[in-house]
């Protein structure tokens, strides 16, 4: 059984091989595929001053924001980053610091998550996203 199986395995792991260099046409030909190009790192200060709303809610009032440097999602094109801030319950009541990832593709952050006790962001390095760079980009999004 073992035999046959091995055999049945050498016989289809050449086909790929085989298609390629085959005289078929170009259109009957299996094509490779190749990965999409990474973008660019985004601007992730700049991104979440002027989208907070996508990060927290309207009635959490987010004060003292900071992010992490953007990398890489291991699960596409896009970037992920880390952002802090200080959060304040609806009745007015402190929350204290709270911590999301965003996922953020084609500059613009499409997903977030609160993150957990094995997230990497608990060890992330953070910058302050300053009221100058919240202030222009409160500007430029308006029409």
């Amino acid at each position: 059984m073992a035999a046959l199986l091995a055999g049945a395995a050498l016989m289809l792991s050449g086909c790929g091989l085989a298609d390629s260099h085959a005289v078929w046409p170009e259109i009957l030909k299996v094509k490779s595929t190749e990965p999409a190009p990474l973008e660019a790192p985004p601007d992730v200060k700049r991104l979440v001053a002027s989208k907070l709303d996508s990060v927290f809610t309207a009635g959490s009032q987010p004060t003292h924001v900071r992010v992490s440097a953007p990398l890489h999602d291991p699960g596409g094109t896009g970037w992920t980053a880390c952002v802090q801030a200080e959060l304040t319950s609806v009745i007015g009541k402190p929350l204290g610091t709270r911590t999301y990832r965003v996922f953020i593709n084609g500059g613009a952050i499409f997903d977030r998550r609160q993150v957990e006790a094995d997230d990497n962001c608990l060890t992330e390095n953070y910058e302050p996203v300053d009221s100058s760079v919240a202030a222009q980009a409160q500007q430029n999004a308006k029409p």
